[in-house]
């Protein structure tokens, strides 16, 4: 799923370091192509990596402006292709193998193992020069004025790899997760934020500590949220900054899936309750019995728009996030090179404004979780899990 689709999984990072106050596009350019991506249909390597133009995925010359270069924005793709040995086939190969080298040599009994290992390299890279490559390609919208960078996959291993490739391509630049606890301190005031430090369980600065020592915010926000849109008015207003005007009124509600986790003598166990929600009741159960919600399907609504939403409490990663259609009015004056510059801008102020609505609601929930009025919500959330 492309940035420029309609549905589209979303991670967030902040770019830390200094980038050029002039020429941009130049210095972009140079370390996009530096570290182009390098086809290998015609070798028998297993793995290249590297970046790729949005609008073409076979180009990464990066030599024009209208390639990558979006006023603001650098737009760009990585893409890794692959070759894959199914096991089964490997193995099937390597009995061969060794098969016909004991027929050669029928002295022995078994194939050294030393032999055994050459053999199995050798038939290793014969499968690979007859296995084609299977590419993937992931989009990155970077945000040079508010270093946001937006990356359209939420794997682990692809997250590590384009962190990876980043810091390589731009030197003296790196990126840092936007987890929960670093969006809350993005969000929260001076009047809050000796609460949010105080609240901080984690004992180091490493991202990786601040997420797991503090799993209580995502999930204390998705109780919080479940408990508003059963009890409340499920209506908020704009207070972060974005395409929206601020103190207008949106909507905001859990539906459709929720994913509640607990641990117990036997490990950890997950609860899926999934469909329209009445008053959650099964959700309250497992609550009751101490379970914590950890994923949700969110809904953001403001006038006639509509974003749907995955979210990944633990990390806030936001996945299969449906954002409203763009529409483009299409006529014989407008090339396709303008038609597709039209349908980013569109796309990402669609998306900016989404995030926008995220946001403003956390806040709202930051402004009452790390304030005295916390207190009176538990109250409110143990008696609700009481009542029959």
């Amino acid at each position: 799923m492309g940035i420029l689709s309609n549905t589209v999984n979303i991670c967030h990072f902040r770019v830390a370091g200094e980038i050029p106050d002039n020429d941009l596009f130049q210095w972009a350019s140079e370390r996009l192509a530096k570290n182009g991506f390098r086809p290998i249909d015609d070798g028998a390597d297993e793995l290249s990596a590297g970046w790729v133009e949005v609008d073409d995925q076979r180009e990464s010359a990066f030599d024009s402006p209208a390639t990558f270069y979006r006023d603001h924005y650098l737009v760009f793709s990585l893409r890794r292709d692959q070759r894959r040995i199914p096991a089964a086939i490997l193995k099937s190969s390597l009995q061969e193998a060794e098969t016909r080298y004991l027929a050669e040599n029928p002295g022995l009994r078994r194939v050294p193992k030393q032999k055994r290992e050459e053999l199995r390299e050798a038939v290793r890279n014969s499968l690979l020069g007859r296995t084609l490559p299977v590419p993937a390609v992931w989009d990155a919208v970077w945000d040079t004025r508010s270093n946001l960078v937006s990356f359209t996959s939420l794997t682990p291993g692809i997250l590590e790899l384009f962190e990876n490739q980043f810091k390589k391509s731009f030197e003296g630049l790196r990126l840092v997760a936007i987890h929960p606890f670093a969006r809350a301190g993005q969000l929260v005031g001076d009047d809050l934020r000796p609460a949010l430090e105080k609240a901080n369980q984690a004992s180091s600065e490493a991202a990786a500590d601040l997420i797991r020592s503090n799993l209580w915010l995502g999930r204390d926000f998705l109780l919080w949220l479940l408990y508003q849109t059963i009890n409340g008015t499920s209506e908020y207003r704009v207070n972060q900054p974005g395409p929206t005007v601020a103190n207008e009124g949106f909507s905001a509600f859990l539906n459709d899936r929720l994913v509640l986790m607990g641990e117990s003598e036997n490990g950890i166990q997950k609860i899926t309750v999934a469909g329209p929600q009445d008053r959650f009741s099964e959700v309250r159960m497992a609550l009751s019995n101490g379970k914590k919600i950890v994923e949700a399907t969110l809904h953001l609504e403001k006038d006639e728009l509509f974003w749907k939403l995955t979210l990944k409490g633990d990390l806030f990663h936001f996945a299969s996030l449906k954002s409203p259609s763009v529409m483009i009015e299409k006529d014989n004056t407008v090339d396709a090179a303008s038609e597709r510059e039209a349908v980013f801008f569109e796309r990402i102020c669609l998306l900016e404004n989404g995030l926008q609505l995220f946001d403003s609601l956390f806040s709202t929930f930051l402004g009452i979780r790390l304030s005295e009025k916390w207190q009176e919500e538990e109250r409110l959330f143990g008696e609700w899990l009481q009542a029959e």
